[in-house]
């Protein structure tokens, strides 16, 4: 999900006015130099037409005609060079904010994003030195990125700073500071110890939907020079593009806390129901271990104590398989496919079932969506090893069409998926199945038959991501 871009059709902008300044003068020049030109012939032709009935006139005017020549057509080619100077300049401008866009789209995190866009902004117009802060929500600077600082200084300089001096000034006003010598500034407190010296200073306010939410800054124009309205206008440019990063920041933010309550409330649920399943067994056998053993029939309370035994020990082994599956989720970097590989492997080893996993490892799917197939996955090798006696199981995934394709087949016993009562262990394992698969807009077919093993099978629509694999880890429950 991303923001809008923010309304940026307000009044023109300098470099803008600048250029129409130019683009005005070189239709005056266009069009009163040749007016002037034949005035100024009309003129000698009737006036001064005596004086130019001689030789030396006539010299006189062809040396004043190429003179008035020569400065209007070098005024209309300064214009012309001015002109494309602007433009280039203009054409780099919108190169970089088109990069800065494809960095925000391609969701990059917020760090990389800032660190690019203060190179950018450096680079295109000729600072030493940059910097981004971003405030955060109760106050105060939550980060700030700097450029044209290698580590080793900044290590040295110390702690970021507070908010005191210009800076300071900038935060709190939310407005542009365009200084030639910020050290003449009566709010300038000087620099720390191994701060790099500063005199041109050119802040800009970055604001998310009405609220002030940083600045961006560059310092010392190269060659001592001062910063140009033009230069304000394109940093302003750029603070935009920030502030589509922060916001888009945010939202991603929010729809991770929204993913970690969904999965933990899902969990809680499933975990509640599975072991309200066998603690109600469990109730069952102790109650007629009890009635036996009043009745004094040792060998049929024998008989629920080792159902019992049987119980704790698949209770045991479920929880160490939830543990094992909770645990697994792509890491950074990670496909989907190899995180798969990782689990089946461990789930394999104890279990005592073979797992055969073909998925294309380039798949690079959205981490919800990894997610739920990565669970859904588990949660029918879970019900393979509980329910069908299989001694091999297949997992695939596939993608085409627009849509991937989850797989998990094994070669146990089978069952009739419409024989199965409404509290059976296997289908309260599937409506889990579907449950995850519905909330990425997926579906989920079962093929069963009796004796020919199981193949659950999940559809779900995706665009691949292209921002970078796996799931983050701060989406944990």
């Amino acid at each position: 999900m991303h923001s809008d871009p923010q309304d940026v059709t307000a009044p023109a902008a300098p470099g803008q006015i600048s250029f129409e300044r130019r683009l005005k003068r070189l239709r005056w020049i266009a069009v009163l130099g040749p007016v002037l030109l034949a005035g100024f012939l009309e003129v000698g032709a009737h006036v001064l037409y005596p004086a130019l009935a001689v030789w030396p006139g006539r010299l006189v005017m062809v040396v004043v005609i190429v003179v008035g020549l020569f400065f209007f057509f070098g005024a209309l080619f300064e214009t012309i060079e001015q002109m494309q100077r602007s433009l280039a300049r203009r054409n780099t401008e919108l190169l970089a904010l088109h990069r800065a866009s494809l960095d925000i789209y391609g969701e990059l995190s917020l760090d990389v994003i800032l660190r690019k866009v203060v190179e950018q902004t450096r680079s295109l117009l000729k600072a030493r030195y940059g910097a981004v802060s971003v405030m955060a929500a109760e106050g105060g600077i939550e980060q700030f990125v700097t450029a044209g600082i290698d580590d080793e200084l900044r290590e040295r300089i110390g702690a970021p700073p507070s908010g005191a001096g210009l800076l300071g000034v900038a935060l709190r006003e939310g407005e542009s500071l365009r200084l030639a010598d910020l050290t003449r500034h009566p709010g300038a407190a000087g620099f720390p110890a191994h701060h790099p010296p500063m005199r041109s200073l050119l802040a800009v306010p970055i604001t998310c939907k009405g609220s002030f939410r940083g600045n961006l800054y560059l310092a010392e124009k190269e060659a001592g020079g001062e910063f140009t309205d033009d230069d304000q206008a394109t940093l302003t440019r750029f603070a935009q593009q920030v502030a589509i990063a922060i916001d888009n920041a945010d939202l991603h933010r929010q729809l991770r806390s929204l993913a970690i309550t969904e999965e933990r409330a899902r969990i809680a649920r499933e975990m509640h129901d599975g072991m309200a399943q066998i603690l109600a067994y469990v109730n069952t056998k102790a109650q007629a271990v009890r009635e036996h053993l009043r009745r004094d029939r040792p060998l049929p309370a024998a008989e629920h104590l080792e159902q019992l035994a049987e119980a704790a020990r698949s209770a045991y082994e479920e929880t160490r398989e939830g543990i094992l599956a909770l645990r697994t989720i792509p890491e950074r970097g990670e496909t989907l496919a190899a995180a798969l590989r990782r689990f089946t492997r461990e789930w394999s080893a104890r279990s005592n079932i073979r797992v055969e996993v073909q998925a294309d490892d380039e798949l690079d799917l959205d981490g919800s969506v990894e997610l739920q197939l990565l669970r859904i996955v588990q949660e029918a090798l879970a019900n393979a090893r509980k329910h069908s006696g299989a001694r091999h199981a297949g997992v695939s995934l596939t993608c085409g069409s627009g849509r991937v394709v989850a797989a998990v087949s094994d070669d146990g016993k089978g069952f009739d998926p419409e024989q199965l009562g409404p509290r059976a262990r296997p289908r309260f394992g599937l409506s889990i199945m579907r449950e995850r698969a519905e909330s990425v807009g997926g579906t989920i077919s079962i093929e069963s038959q009796p004796g020919n093993g199981t193949r659950i099978t999940v559809e779900v629509p995706v665009a691949l991501s292209g921002a970078g694999r796996g799931f983050p880890a701060d989406t944990l429950p």
